[in-house]
């Protein structure tokens, strides 16, 4: 790919005067709430943002087929919700110059309050936590380019916003999805159902309330297959033995490094049953103060089985040993086929109190406290249907585990007169954080009930205590100098591992201690009434989490080891933009350059047998791309609208001692380029059609870029899914929708295999 020529072609392309905003987004104060952007249809953020931004709105949101929270971003441009099945409590993020293999690069914020889950490799964002009756809004921030955010604004900042209700509010839905799943020796047809509900009022008291409550049943398709590779699994491809059992069934294909391949059976079938409640409550103790609180509650009981594709000479399946085709022979262990369960409750609370004057100071402080209650994943040494009746095994529990947020902030608006006369807006602010990570894994009798001695376990603590302010000069009418600093305390302690062996390893690690400034500088130019151009430059410190810095984990098929000595990433960051809007137009063109020194990577050999994860630090990456954004209203018919982005990206390894052999290669799961369009068409008040594609690359999964075949299980491919969907208003208050996703039924793999084509029909009342 070549960035420059395409770069050139942008700039011939667009007339001098193309556009950006001055736009930023505050964590409260309702002066960080207004918008003085050119498109009505762009955030409602801080009015002097140093970055992009992109948002759909509620109304936009129901062109397209909404199950879970997460679906809510899939259109954002230059992102990658890597939600691998419905019912998924893992959709992590990717972005511009991340992919989903690093999720403390994606910053999730609920009405303010911050849903990262930055304890683990597999831990996104805590979608769950919203309920999709209320969802108001979403908005994404490209970059760390606002003082207001922590150093995991290196990559996308997601603001979820749920709506406040304004009078007596009602709604209620009823969905029912269909996925037409086949892969290897597994047809099935897999059902998912969700009810949800929500009532809301205002009450002339000054007191607001919603209460909301889901509740969904989820069936997945497989997300892994049992499986021996050529040359990367022990005595794999051994010519048969008179001892082996005979067996039928064994399929043969390339793995994402074009090996042979033999795969025995799916595993890892989730099937699980969640329910959401939260309640919100507000208050107006004057007309200038606010007081609201949260309380969010969520439930998931989850069962993982398996199915083997092997059958002995009556037609029984095997489900384990060794077994032969006649022309190889292979060893499947016990725990080949092992199922599992987990039951786990979080919690969140929240509260905000803030003022709302109209100019002048404003100030706000925000709480939250996020806990799993409990979490207990259990899972069976031996294979169903052995393990169906119990048996050894081994139980994880996360009780305790969770993070804290508080935050004071304020923030000064200055009249129009005063702003226009080079006045300042101000923000300054406090934040800190502190998450924490309690895990241990305990030996079990009977893996479904009975826990017996410890096996292992890791603990440990990370704290970061930031100071922020932020300033946006009006030069002139027709320039705005936005300058930041964050300066950030980074604190990791009591961090500790134990393995009972043999031979028992015991260790506690010392804490530490890290500080780091994080400069931002934007300057924007009003070219004309409608072109703003930008140059924004900014650092961002993404310090390592827990689970990075701690995790020792060990099974039977796979081992971690971590880094409590890790370096922090470090992004330095540009991005040239554009924006302009011209009668129902509107169009964004960026240039951006991300370069991140001491880049976090884990990576998993799983060319060996247990697997091994390693975290270490890439001495540098450098990624640089183009993103172009539009959208266009009443395209030559009444009620037509068209959008879009298409983004270009070139991530390289630009040094890595530990490694030399890794310099010059891609960086994991970033696609180099990516496009999204979406249509809606309203003809009337009564009906409404919707269409979105998108198509990404492929991209690589491995370190040295070996991954030549993706399209597999195990590969990381390209991307082509067209969904449709059409809703009628059929009844005042009611509504019946339906909708189809990956339309053409086009295959695609992250890792695991994603969703194949699925139907989805809902039936809604709403009040409003």
């Amino acid at each position: 790919m070549h960035l420059h020529r395409i770069a050139l072609a942008v700039a011939i392309a667009f007339p001098v005067s193309l556009p950006i905003v001055v736009l930023a987004q505050g964590v409260a104060t309702e002066a960080q709430l207004q918008s003085v952007q050119i498109s009505s249809a762009r955030a409602p953020l801080d009015p002097n943002l140093p970055s992009s931004t992109a948002s759909r709105t509620a109304e936009q949101l129901r062109e397209q087929t909404i199950y879970n929270p997460e679906d809510i971003a899939v259109n954002l441009p230059s992102t990658t919700i890597r939600k691998r099945y419905f019912g998924d409590r893992n959709a992590n993020v990717g972005g511009r110059s991340y992919g989903t293999l690093q999720p403390g690069r994606a910053l999730v914020y609920l009405d303010g309050y911050l849903i990262s889950n930055f304890l683990g490799r597999f831990d996104a964002p805590r979608w769950n936590m919203v309920n999709v009756e209320a969802i108001e809004r979403i908005d994404a921030l490209y970059g760390p380019f606002s003082a207001i955010y922590p150093g995991n604004s290196i990559g996308t900042t997601l603001i979820v916003s749920e709506r406040k209700p304004k009078g007596l509010e009602a709604s209620a839905s009823v969905k029912l999805n269909q996925q037409g799943f086949s892969e290897y020796g597994t047809s099935e047809s897999l059902t998912s159902k969700q009810l949800s509900a929500r009532i809301a009022s205002r009450l002339d008291s000054g007191l607001w309330y919603s209460l909301g409550a889901q509740h969904q049943d989820s069936q997945g398709h497989p997300m892994g297959y049992a499986n021996a590779v050529r040359g990367a699994t022990a005595g794999a491809f051994a010519a048969p033995t008179a001892s082996a059992t005979r067996v039928s069934g064994i399929l043969y294909d390339l793995d994402p490094q074009s090996r042979d391949r033999a795969i025995f059976g799916a595993n890892s079938i989730d099937h699980s049953v969640q329910d959401t409640a939260n309640l919100r409550l507000g208050y107006a103790i004057s007309p200038t103060q606010e007081i609201e609180g949260r309380l969010s509650w969520w439930h998931d009981d989850s069962s993982v089985r398996a199915s083997t594709y092997l059958r002995d000479a009556l037609g029984n399946p095997v489900w384990g040993g060794v077994v032969t085709d006649g022309v190889r022979q292979f060893t499947l262990t016990p725990d080949a086929f092992a199922p599992s369960l987990r039951d786990e409750v979080h919690r969140q609370l929240g509260v905000t109190w803030k003022t709302k004057y109209a100019k002048g100071w404003n100030a706000s402080v925000v709480a939250t406290d996020y806990r799993i209650i409990s979490d207990a994943a259990r899972q069976a040494n031996l294979a169903q249907p052995q393990a169906d009746l119990g048996g050894a095994g081994s139980v994880t529990r996360r009780d305790g585990t969770g993070w804290n947020t508080f935050e004071v902030q304020t923030a000064y608006t200055p009249t129009e007169g005063d702003f226009g006369n080079g006045q300042h807006a101000l923000v300054l602010g406090l934040h800190r954080n502190q998450y924490q990570l309690e895990n241990v894994v305990n030996n079990a009798s009977d893996w479904r009930s009975t826990e017996t001695t410890q096996n292992q376990s890791y603990y440990g603590k990370t704290t970061i205590t930031a100071l922020y302010a932020q300033d946006a000069w009006k030069l002139h009418p027709d320039w705005m100098l936005t300058t930041g600093l964050r300066f950030e305390n980074f604190e990791s302690l009591d961090g500790s591992q134990y393995f009972a062996g043999p031979p028992v390893a015991q260790s506690s690690f010392p804490g530490r201690s890290l500080t780091a400034l994080s400069p931002k500088l934007s300057l924007a130019w009003g070219a004309t009434d409608d072109v703003v151009i930008k140059t924004s430059l900014g650092r961002g410190v993404r310090f390592p989490n827990v689970d990075e810095l701690f995790n020792g984990t060990k099974t039977g098929s796979s081992i971690t080891t971590s880094d409590p000595n890790l370096r922090p990433e470090v992004s330095d960051s540009l991005e040239l933009s554009a924006e302009r809007e011209w009668g129902k137009h509107w169009l964004r063109a960026s240039l951006f350059r991300d370069d991140v020194t001491d880049t976090i990577l884990r990576q998993t050999d799983a060319t060996v047998t247990p697997t091994v994860t390693r975290v270490s630090n890439v001495d540098k990456v450098l990624t640089q791309g183009i993103e172009l954004v539009w959208q266009s209203r009443d395209v030559g018919i009444q009620g037509l609208n068209l959008g879009g982005s298409a983004t270009w990206t070139d991530a390289t390894v630009t040094a890595n001692a530990a490694n030399p052999a890794q310099v010059g290669k891609q960086w994991l799961r970033i696609p180099p380029q990516r496009y999204t369009v979406q249509a809606s068409y309203r003809p009337n008040a009564e009906w409404l059609f919707g269409a979105s594609w998108r198509w990404a690359s492929t991209m690589f999964n491995t370190e040295l870029n070996i991954d030549n075949n993706p399209n597999t299980y195990g590969g990381t491919s390209s991307v082509n899914q067209l969904d449709l969907k059409a809703a009628w208003k059929f009844a005042k208050h009611w509504e019946w929708s339906a909708g189809i996703n990956n339309v053409g039924n086009q295959p695609s793999w992250q890792g695991h295999t994603m969703p194949q084509r699925s139907v989805q029909t809902e039936v809604r009342y709403s009040l409003l």
